[in-house]
């Protein structure tokens, strides 16, 4: 729990108390020689609210399913290119149990050939008006132009899933705050060189929240991943995974979580991408358990067994009798 407190004018008494989820604002004064609370105001992180739902992340961990329209993503990259494909696709992993459907059209695998503006909203408009016909869960757009962003969000988009935390373009912070969606920033950096990861990656994280909420991004509305995979050498990324508590704790945002078939599985298990599921069911399992509220995963359906069981034993959620 971090606690602020300040002395205001008129010998009003500020105190904020902040939990990982909830801060709650007091205002206390005195009257007739007595303290008295004059103001109680409680801020709830727990609900991601997007144009179409108010999402209880408290409740049970969520299931992000990934759905790249891309030709050279490294896992699924080419699979599903055409409207009818990803379509497919998306209604399957609804079916899975997804609770957001995420549309990449841009890979973001190391040496990836970027594309232009024009390229990605071509790729992905089309399959996001063509879901909202079809699915009634929320879509996610990754992606960290501004402009793809605002085009997917008028054309049906809930979320904005940016993998430079606002830091590539800033302005995208802007197109989250004047839709009024949620954010996910995610850690990423030009290099590897930190001098205390996990303090690093905190700091880092509150420079994108800062940027966000100077955008005009409500707290609510904003979603934090500590970036597996990027910007960081293949061991980093099994340190982050054992610390995910300490960014839980010092951020008081949803964490999301995107560690499926990444490369550092490949440090222990020599295995191509797409055989790596049962692995990345380790990091989702390992991820709850400390405190994620959200797994972005290729694989809906095994994880969807992974979340049930997990929730049941760390929060007691579903369980029968």
């Amino acid at each position: 729990m971090i606690q602020f407190e300040q002395i205001l004018n008129h010998g009003l008494f500020l105190s904020i108390y902040r939990t990982n989820y909830l801060t709650s604002l007091f205002i206390y004064g005195k009257l007739n020689g007595e303290i008295v609370e004059f103001l109680h105001v409680e801020e709830d992180f727990m609900y991601i609210h997007t144009p179409s739902k108010k999402i209880d992340v408290s409740k049970r961990t969520l299931i992000m399913g990934i759905l790249n329209v891309t030709p050279d993503s490294f896992s699924d990259g080419g699979s599903y290119t055409s409207v009818d494909l990803a379509i497919a696709r998306a209604k399957q992993m609804v079916e899975d149990g997804a609770d957001i459907i995420d549309i990449g059209g841009e890979s973001t695998r190391p040496g990836h050939d970027p594309v232009s503006e024009e390229e990605e909203i071509e790729r992905v408009i089309p399959v996001i008006q063509a879901l909202k016909e079809h699915i009634n869960i929320p879509i996610s757009i990754d992606t960290y132009k501004a402009k793809t962003a605002e085009a997917a969000v008028k054309a049906g988009a809930d979320i904005i899933n940016d993998v430079w935390g606002a830091k590539k373009e800033p302005a995208i912070a802007k197109v989250a705050a004047t839709y009024n969606v949620p954010i996910v920033l995610m850690h990423n950096r030009n290099h590897t060189s930190y001098h205390d990861m996990i303090e690093d990656i905190v700091t880092e994280l509150q420079e994108s929240i800062d940027i966000a909420k100077q955008a005009g991004v409500q707290d609510k509305q904003i979603i934090v991943d500590p970036g597996i995979g990027f910007g960081k050498e293949v061991q980093d990324n099994f340190f982050v995974m054992r610390h995910l508590h300490e960014i839980v704790a010092k951020l008081p945002y949803p964490l999301l979580l995107g560690a499926s078939r990444k490369r550092f599985i490949n440090e222990v298990l020599d295995l191509p991408a797409e055989e790596r599921d049962n692995a990345t069911g380790a990091t989702t399992c390992y991820g709850i358990a400390q405190g994620a509220h959200i797994v972005r995963v290729h694989e809906v359906k095994k994880t969807k067994e992974l979340t049930t069981m997990m929730d049941a034993m760390v929060h007691g959620v579903g369980l029968h009798g």
